[in-house]
């Protein structure tokens, strides 16, 4: 049901879209859009500090005439996604108090504790700690111990005779001897497809049995549109497994934050591109948050520039879509 009610308001605000004049003037501060020649700006921004992003032009019969012709929308392909949202969900049952006498506190909440497909145990972490220092004194002590006796020895090996001659070495044929540490062996034929290399694992799970420490990493093709009706813009995605096949609708559900998926996330057809639907990041409240934005900073003693729109833009999207790890652009501070 609330895919057909996303699906009814897609295409009545396509129209609505349409109807609506472009916007001339810069209501940036005061209402948080943007208009085309601000979104170009603020693109060419993020193309020039973070590479990762392109310009792209999209179909011919899409081409949207506010805009340049080669700047119609952003792109970046191959974010990598690591987890799902369902992985770093805070669950009570998971949580621990850790005690620390040496902390005013008392101590500190470790939110993963009882999970067992996650990362290592508190415990786990300092046993490893633990023996890598160890096996640092240890090793530490005999490469001292070793230099030491080394130092010792310089006097005696300058003592000892003249060097061997290097004609007579190579004449003596010790040169063509193999040494076993640098000897080439044949490469191991790899098994064919089918024959166990690989068992049991989904896209984004983890491999089975051999494999067992290989993270199957999907990926997404990213996209920034300018959005005409709420005059901001709007972030698309295009999911893939690791063979490079595309996700199903609930598979990139599985990477969106589930407070969002089927409301703020909804599957439609990419302005620009035809082809199948993507998921989108609804533009309905982007002014709003940027408004904000841009008061705080302001009330900080700050000025915030309309180029860095999408510096912003990305960082707050990303609590919508936590797991995908697109965003290498430059830090913000608000004060």
């Amino acid at each position: 049901m609330q895919s057909v009610i996303n699906t009814v308001k897609g295409t009545a605000l396509g129209v609505a879209g349409y109807l609506t004049p472009v916007l001339k003037e810069s209501k940036f501060h005061e209402t948080g859009v943007l208009t085309p020649e601000e979104f170009v700006a603020a693109g060419d921004h993020l193309v020039h500090h973070c590479p990762t992003w392109q310009w792209a032009r999209g179909e011919e019969a899409k081409i949207r005439p506010y805009l340049p012709s080669d700047k119609q929308f952003l792109i970046t392909r191959n974010v990598p996604c690591y987890r799902r949202c369902k992985q770093i969900e805070y669950c009570e049952d998971k949580e621990k108090v850790i005690e620390d006498e040496n902390d005013e506190d008392g101590g500190w909440v470790d939110t993963h504790h009882y999970d067992s497909t996650g990362s290592p145990t508190v415990e786990e972490k300092v046993c490893e700690m633990t023996l890598e220092a160890a096996d640092a004194g240890d090793s530490g002590g005999e490469e001292k111990g070793e230099s030491g006796a080394g130092d010792g020895d310089d006097d005696d090996d300058d003592e000892e005779g003249e060097a061997e001659d290097m004609e007579q070495f190579q004449a003596s044929g010790l040169l063509d001897e193999v040494d076993p540490s640098t000897e080439l062996r044949p490469r191991r034929e790899s098994k064919p497809a089918g024959a166990g290399a690989r068992s049991g694992a989904g896209a984004g799970g983890r491999a089975e049995g051999e494999g067992d420490d290989i993270v199957r990493t999907r990926t997404y093709d990213l996209h920034i549109t300018y959005d005409k009706y709420y005059q901001t813009p709007r972030l698309w995605l295009i999911g893939y497994d690791e063979e490079r096949r595309l996700l199903s609708v609930e598979q990139m559900y599985e990477d969106v934050s589930q407070d969002h998926a089927k409301k703020t996330v909804t599957m439609e057809a990419h302005p620009h591109l035809s082809g199948p639907t993507m998921a989108s990041v609804h533009p309905c409240r982007h002014a709003e948050v940027m408004k904000k934005i841009i008061e705080t900073v302001t009330e900080s003693g700050g000025a915030m520039a309309v180029h860095a729109y999408l510096i912003v833009f990305l960082k707050f999207v990303q609590s919508v879509i936590p797991t995908i790890e697109y965003d290498f652009t430059q830090n913000f501070a608000m004060n």
